[in-house]
């Protein structure tokens, strides 16, 4: 849900309104499966070989790039707040071979003293999750921030609501924002859940075509949640909902700058780990790179630092 954020709610009361049930969506979860070389060998947690032997244009297989990937530190807010604390959580990240993390908050530290931490591990902060600001001095702020810890990226987590004036509203103030931001050296961006693709603002048109429409792509990217996206398509009834996601990056006037990487279970359409759901990632990453692929999983299958191992392990061999 990606930061706290209740993107299955804001999906299931989409839905609701256009008439459709969650149990429809979640037990429709397999639409696509047969077809996804995503799909994990039984029980072994590792790509099957049609997703190790993908090709790119017909030539030699290639790579997520080892610098490239990153992981959304939401994934392991149950770890980074209890047992065994953030400390050691970012110390095994670092031992896993992330050199990235996207953050969710500071953890009761000040930017400063963020980024020397992270500056011990080789961490690199180099994107966050930071909502639309309520005035320009918490602007300044988040952007003074962004730029003490060297992020790259500042990216918008969830906007939810039915009406279009507000989806119109967030669009013009993230431009400025963007321009702001700009300014201080940062990429400022858009991150997905389902149901920008699913609500109807009236007369069909959805929140996903007034950003994609509205934003500023001279200044605003977007960080395309690939189970989010997947999702939205089974939602509205895509065939193939791993066209759906090459589709949806496609179109977009915006730079896809980020992806979000998560899967999706076969059976429940939930969550879990890299792998082993049926998300396409190969046939995805063919399409279209990006500058950060970042593991995520609000749902860990086994535990959350399992995840970032698992997570980070799938894209370390993925080939494509």
């Amino acid at each position: 849900m990606c930061f706290g954020h209740d993107g299955e709610g804001a999906l299931r009361r989409s839905l609701e309104e256009k008439g459709a049930s969650r149990r429809s969506l979640f037990r429709g979860a397999a639409l696509g499966a047969a077809g996804a070389a995503g799909v994990a060998v039984a029980g072994s947690g590792l790509a099957s070989p049609a997703v190790a032997g993908g090709r790119h244009g017909g030539g030699r297989p290639h790579g997520v790039p080892h610098e490239r990937i990153s992981i959304q530190l939401y994934t392991l807010r149950a770890a980074l707040g209890g047992t065994p604390g953030f400390d050691v959580v970012l110390e095994r990240l670092a031992q896993y071979g992330y050199e990235r993390v996207e953050l969710a908050g500071y953890y009761g530290r000040t930017a400063a003293e963020l980024r020397d931490f992270l500056d011990g591990l080789g961490i690199r902060a180099s994107s966050s999750h930071d909502g639309i600001s309520a005035d320009r001095t918490a602007l300044r702020d988040k952007l003074e921030n962004a730029a003490t810890l060297g992020q790259r990226y500042v990216v918008v987590p969830y906007l939810a609501s039915s009406t279009l004036a507000d989806w119109q509203r967030w669009a013009d103030q993230m431009n400025a924002e963007a321009a702001l931001a700009r300014r201080y050296g940062l990429r400022y961006g858009y991150h997905n859940h389902a149901h920008e693709f699913t609500t109807d603002l009236g007369g069909g048109v959805t929140p996903w075509e007034v950003l994609t429409e509205r934003l500023d792509p001279r200044l605003v990217h977007l960080e395309v949640d690939l189970y989010w996206a997947y999702t939205g398509g089974v939602g509205v009834g895509a065939a193939d909902p791993d066209r759906f996601v090459i589709d949806v990056i496609r179109k977009a006037p915006q730079e896809v700058r980020q992806f979000h990487v998560k899967d999706r279970d076969g059976a429940t359409g939930d969550m879990c780990d890299l792998g082993t759901g049926v998300v396409d990632f190969a046939r995805i990453f063919r399409r279209h790179t990006v500058e950060e692929y970042i593991v995520e999983n609000d749902t860990p299958d086994v535990s959350p630092l399992t995840s970032a191992a698992v997570g980070h392990l799938y894209l370390d061999h993925l080939r494509f």
